[in-house]
């Protein structure tokens, strides 16, 4: 197979020559009217699609590869699946779900809790009655019931638990983040010390207001260990923020995530985020039923990529790094971290831009979209 059009991150005119893995990447002579390139978008926080919640263990696997497939029309081949704070049983029960359904695009499971700060602000829309602190034998429970496909997780570093639990993590190969939290700037830096390097959907879930210093956003920010994910929907950051942390972060660490519930790619109404009910509104929002509190997104990746480039002012080159290389690096997904290389799984999308539109969409070789 041959895919040929202008690289989305050099720029260049090449044809991509792959079967399940990409075999070689040369340059070539591009019509004038040839579609951009790029990798297979990777989406590190995705609680569900298409009206399938990921946290609901009783979703069926055919629901959830039909969930997985409409992501798949976004651009996105790879994702983690995000499980939020739940009691014990729930969420081992949703990662046990999870573990048997066998799709392509799922590249692992996100755990975003149960160990985040329990205040109002921190804790988002989680469930207060089931905010608990770190323990290394409950993530093992977890991991096992994942089957060892845990790969991202996202802990508030204000538990004195925090440090010794991140290290213990990412000593086992987890990548470890840094959200819902109203940690102070020394249990920021005990946590990075222990080898989080991941700002989970920064700028949402911190206490309101915030002091002008010290503040978590600033030292988060100010911490070049740190990459930060972004919500970029235009909904759950001011525009302002969001330009001036993406210029914090630069372009190599900067990430967006979706953070998609089941709503996402569905009409208005009532739809569920674990024991959560929520409403998807009609100008776009998922709030907690009955009021105006996020509870997730109905974003699109794709849509995402055109906002970052429209708010922020991120040239394509930098928004398509955001959604690929910088992500795969990040959780160290083997074969997708050196973008359109030889030797890399054949994940590739194909697509116009102004706005963005997806033609192609290409996972391990085969065409999906």
């Amino acid at each position: 197979m041959i895919c040929s059009g202008i690289h989305a991150v050099t720029g260049e005119s090449i044809a991509v020559e792959f079967d399940r893995v990409i075999h070689s990447a040369r340059p070539t002579q591009a019509s004038l009217d040839a579609p951009y390139l790029a990798p297979g978008f990777v989406d590190l926080q995705i609680n569900g699609f298409a009206g399938v919640d990921f946290n609901d263990p009783n979703a069926s696997l055919e629901d959830i590869g039909r969930a997985l497939d409409a992501i798949l029309a976004t651009g996105v081949t790879r994702c983690l699946p995000t499980v939020i704070t739940g009691s014990p049983d729930a969420m081992c029960a949703s990662l046990r779900n999870l573990a048997r359904v066998r799709h392509g695009a799922i590249a692992g499971f996100h755990i975003e809790g149960p160990h985040i700060g329990p205040d109002d602000g921190p804790r988002g829309a989680h469930p207060a009655r089931w905010v608990r602190p770190p323990d290394l034998d409950e993530f093992a429970r977890m991991q096992d019931a994942a089957d060892g496909r845990i790969r991202l997780a996202t802990v508030s570093p204000h538990w004195p638990e925090s440090p010794r639990y991140i290290a213990a993590l990412v000593n086992a190969g987890v990548t470890v983040a840094i959200g819902h939290t109203g940690a102070n700037k020394t249990q920021i830096a005990a946590a990075v010390d222990a080898g989080a390097t991941l700002s989970t959907h920064l700028g949402n879930a911190a206490p309101s207001p915030l002091p002008k210093f010290p503040n978590l956003l600033l030292d988060q920010l100010a911490e070049d260990r740190l990459t930060a994910g972004f919500i970029a929907d235009g909904l759950h950051l001011d525009d302002a923020f969001l330009r001036v942390a993406v210029r914090a972060k630069g372009p190599a660490r900067t990430v967006l995530v979706t953070d998609a519930a089941a709503p996402a790619g569905m009409a208005p109404g009532s739809y569920r985020l674990g024991e959560l009910d929520v409403d998807l509104t009609a100008d776009d929002r998922v709030v907690l039923a009955g009021t105006s509190k996020l509870a997730g997104s109905a974003l699109r990746m794709d849509r995402a990529i055109a906002n970052l480039m429209r708010i922020a002012q991120v040239p394509l080159n930098g928004a398509i790094s955001a959604v690929t290389t910088n992500p795969a690096r990040l959780i160290r997904l083997q074969g997708l971290t050196n973008g359109l290389a030889p030797g890399d799984c054949a994940d590739l999308v194909v697509f116009r831009t102004l706005p963005m539109r997806i033609e192609a969409v290409y996972l391990n070789g085969e065409r999906v979209v």
